[in-house]
């Protein structure tokens, strides 16, 4: 396949170079080979994108949402027709498995992009009656133009979660993909134009922190969503903040698991695979975390570690594959200096944690027992395939110990018991939890975290409210009095 696009950055409906910009290299994680070579946007690129969102904005909102989501669910069409070429191209762009990329990633788009589209003919105002025989109306509006920040870990999948709601409420996007995975939002911009869309209405532009620092600040912006890290998100947040602009925020977590012994232990083991090793760990959301009630701690962890020998690990693109590499060296470095953390701090290791010496980024599935709370492996985010497990004796204990973190993206809980089900759910400090699984993002879900996990949320109808605003109009059907 060839990995090397036509040029950086899709700018008003075509494809633009600027070779002033500062170059980087795209390594493919599975062998550390070099892939394709982009260019930094400069602040001319910038402002190309910027002024072509601003142009093509009121005549995109000014249609009916009708013909807005035909073009949407156009383009989730032409997704799932060359979603075999889109899901090679992300297993170069992010290391993850074929297996994994062709069920998880473009489809995901595509589910985004067809679920928006269904819903942009439906965003009206209302009529409110007053008790004197006056009335308001409300009218949903767009914002303008939106900037997204994407993370590394699911480019497709985020270039879609962010551009379909903000086009189907009449938006334009800026879409800023990690310098670590920049290829697959070029292709969601080229099909999205392919697709009908006007152009300027979705630019991709490359860059490090500083193009997307330049994105957040500029006056020409309305909107800001970010996907990333805490530390990015504090940072973010602020600058928008400064400029007033509405904002997503959709950052990490360090999420709980928590496995009662009346749980079906092949689900939980299930559960934790998911939570844990899926995306070689690269999921935001992990429940990394796994807290055990000691009943079935050593029955849960001997067959976990039997589940995790049957992990395939090899050649992303062979689809018998299950288990890749992490996506950057700078990624496996940090990931190793915690199991020496780990180690360290007296963890018992109870699989893995070793590197795999071969090219490319290869690390073991790894698992520590004993795990305390105070552990920096149980209380940082690693963003990499490191379980966690930890004992606890009782509900009360464990839903204290859980909720002790000032994360709060997701959470979950394995039990046969529906009542402790639906009570540990309550009582979760999280924004997304699960009951008897882990890790499913149906598009008509909200996803989103409190505490320092994030603000707002994406998916569903409530992205709808972060992508437009409501005016309000008083109507006075008798005479207006004033005083004097």
């Amino acid at each position: 396949m060839q990995t090397q696009p036509a040029a950086s950055h899709f700018i008003n409906g075509q494809y633009v170079e600027d070779t002033g910009g500062e170059a980087f290299d795209v390594i493919y994680p599975a062998t550390g080979e070099v892939i394709a070579k982009m260019h930094s946007a400069t602040p001319d690129i910038i402002n190309q994108a910027l002024d072509a969102a601003r142009a093509a904005q009121p005549a995109w909102a000014a249609m009916s949402g009708t013909e807005r989501g035909r073009i949407l669910r156009r383009a989730a069409d032409m997704i799932r027709e060359r979603n075999h070429d889109l899901s090679i191209l992300e297993t170069y762009d992010t290391g993850k498995p074929y297996q994994e990329t062709s069920v998880a990633d473009a489809t995901s788009g595509a589910d985004a992009l067809e679920y928006f589209g269904g819903l942009a003919a439906s965003l009206t105002g209302e009529h409110i009656a007053l008790g004197d025989g006056n009335w308001v109306y409300t009218i949903r509006e767009a914002l303008g133009v939106c900037v997204g920040i994407g993370a590394w870990n699911y480019p497709t999948q985020i270039a879609c979660w962010k551009g379909a709601p903000a086009l189907a409420c009449g938006n334009a996007m800026v879409f800023k993909p990690s310098e670590t995975t920049p290829l697959s939002a070029l292709k969601m911009a080229e099909i999205l134009h392919e697709a009908g869309l006007p152009a300027g209405l979705y630019n991709v532009v490359q860059g490090l922190g500083d193009v997307g620092a330049a994105l957040v600040v500029d006056p020409r912006v309305n909107k800001v969503s970010l996907t990333g890290s805490v530390p990015t998100g504090r940072k973010v947040y602020a600058a928008a903040a400064a400029g007033m602009k509405h904002v997503t925020m959709e950052l990490g977590g360090k999420s709980p698991l928590v496995i009662f012994d009346d749980a079906n232990l092949e689900n939980a083991v299930s559960g934790a695979i998911m939570a844990n090793f899926y995306s070689t760990g690269q999921v935001c959301s992990n429940g990394t975390r796994v807290f055990v009630q000691k009943g079935i701690k050593d029955a849960f962890l001997k067959r976990l570690s039997e589940r995790l020998d049957n992990a395939v690990i090899g050649d992303p693109m062979d689809p018998d594959t299950s288990f890749g590499p992490m996506v950057s060296q700078r990624q496996i470095d940090i990931v190793d200096s915690y199991i020496a953390k780990g180690k360290a701090e007296g963890a018992r290791l109870a699989y893995g944690g070793n590197r795999i010496d071969q090219p490319g980024f290869w690390i073991q599935p790894t698992v520590f027992a004993d795990v305390t709370d105070d552990m920096a492996i149980a209380r940082e985010e690693i963003f990499g395939p490191v379980m966690a497990v930890l004992d606890f004796e009782d509900e009360a204990e464990v839903m204290a110990r859980a909720n002790d973190t000032e994360f709060g993206l997701a959470a979950g809980v394995f039990t046969n018991d529906l009542t402790r089900a639906h009570r540990v759910a309550a009582g979760f400090e999280a924004g997304t939890c699960y009951i008897n699984t882990y890790n499913d993002a149906p598009v008509e879900a909200p996803f989103g975290g409190v505490k320092a996990s994030g603000v707002g949320r994406e998916n569903s109808k409530a992205a709808i409210e972060h992508y437009s605003q409501v005016k309000s109009v008083f109507v006075r059907m008798d005479d207006m009095e004033a005083p004097f």
